[in-house]
């Protein structure tokens, strides 16, 4: 079970970029400090990767607000030309990579999603674009959209490095109630050097008869055993209907491709009231002093801010792969 500990942080609207949400959060350590990544949003609704610090110590005390963007939208015509939200980051020996989904706006299904990469070489405080193209688009595998992948590298038996990502995959757009819904699912795809993907198409986890919408997985290894959590919803008045909006989803597998659902087991639930009531979506779960902490976004896909919930490590033996 976890342990709900409350409301960390929401924009309180003073800085131009940074109007609303605190989405998609990440949790990046950093030695004596726990650096925070979120996507955040201007007056023109074009989002931007900005963070917070918080106090090792206590995870519920902001101890910096950075005050710029470490990532903003692209250029015109570019695939994130209206914002960039961070999806996951990985250290590669002096950097930091980032990938992060980009978006720009669709006529007919409200939006459109893609996969891009930025680097960092400043210890995480600006990142730069490796491609202004996506490393990932839509494909034949991926019919309308693909975003909020998680990266995970792991060491074959031969020593070499084995990337693996699991990844938001858009498979059609149903009009319901005059409004663009989309319908995405979990896919798999591997690399040797994290920038050139093979798909196949396998879903992770897919639609059932609840389900018509699955957000960033975030995947973790506990022991031999691979855990997912992600957050799922209907596709119908899931804005406003807490028996239809996002709440928090779990699957377990033994190679990471083949997957069980078991969302009984997920240990965590909306609350009654506040700011997690309506909706828990777009979590991220990583160890932290003998503890995992799982960030994740309340109401309004991230416009009531982020807080975090804990569970103990069972075994400390167990590392958290990368």
């Amino acid at each position: 079970m976890w342990t709900k500990h409350g409301l960390i942080y929401k924009p309180d609207g003073s800085q131009a970029f940074s109007r609303t949400h605190a989405q998609v959060p990440f949790g990046y350590p950093m030695g004596d400090k726990l650096r925070v990544y979120f996507s955040t949003r201007d007056e023109a609704i074009s989002s931007a990767v900005s963070f917070v610090e918080l106090n090792p110590d206590n995870l519920s005390e902001v101890t910096y607000i950075h005050d710029k963007a470490c990532l903003s939208k692209g250029a015109v015509g570019m695939f994130d030309e209206t914002g960039t939200m961070p999806s996951w980051f990985l250290p590669v020996g002096d950097e930091i990579w980032l990938y992060y989904t980009g978006w720009n706006k669709s006529e007919t299904a409200s939006y459109r999603l893609g996969i891009g990469l930025a680097i960092s070489r400043d210890g995480g405080l600006t990142f730069e674009r490796k491609y202004d193209g996506p490393l990932l688009d839509r494909s034949i595998y991926d019919q309308v959209w693909i975003a909020q992948p998680c990266v995970m590298r792991e060491e074959k038996a031969d020593g070499s490095i084995w990337w693996r990502m699991w990844y938001l995959s858009c498979t059609k757009i149903e009009v319901i109630n005059g409004h663009p819904e989309p319908f995405y699912d979990v896919k798999y795809a591997e690399s040797e050097d994290g920038i050139k993907w093979e798909r196949t198409g396998h879903v992770c986890v897919g639609y059932d008869e609840f389900t018509d919408a699955i957000g960033r997985p975030t995947v973790y290894k506990d022991g031999d055993l691979y855990k997912m959590y992600f957050s799922y919803r209907n596709a119908t008045n899931y804005r406003t209907d807490v028996q239809r909006s996002y709440r928090i989803g779990y699957a377990e597998s033994k190679d990471g491709i083949t997957w069980e659902r078991k969302d009984e087991l997920a240990g965590i639930e909306r609350s009654a009231e506040g700011w997690d009531s309506l909706m828990m979506d777009y979590c991220h779960i990583f160890p932290h002093q003998d503890q995992w902490v799982m960030f994740y976004n309340g109401n309004g896909f991230g416009a009531s801010g982020f807080g975090y919930a804990t569970q103990p490590v069972a075994d400390q033996s167990q590392s958290y792969v990368e």
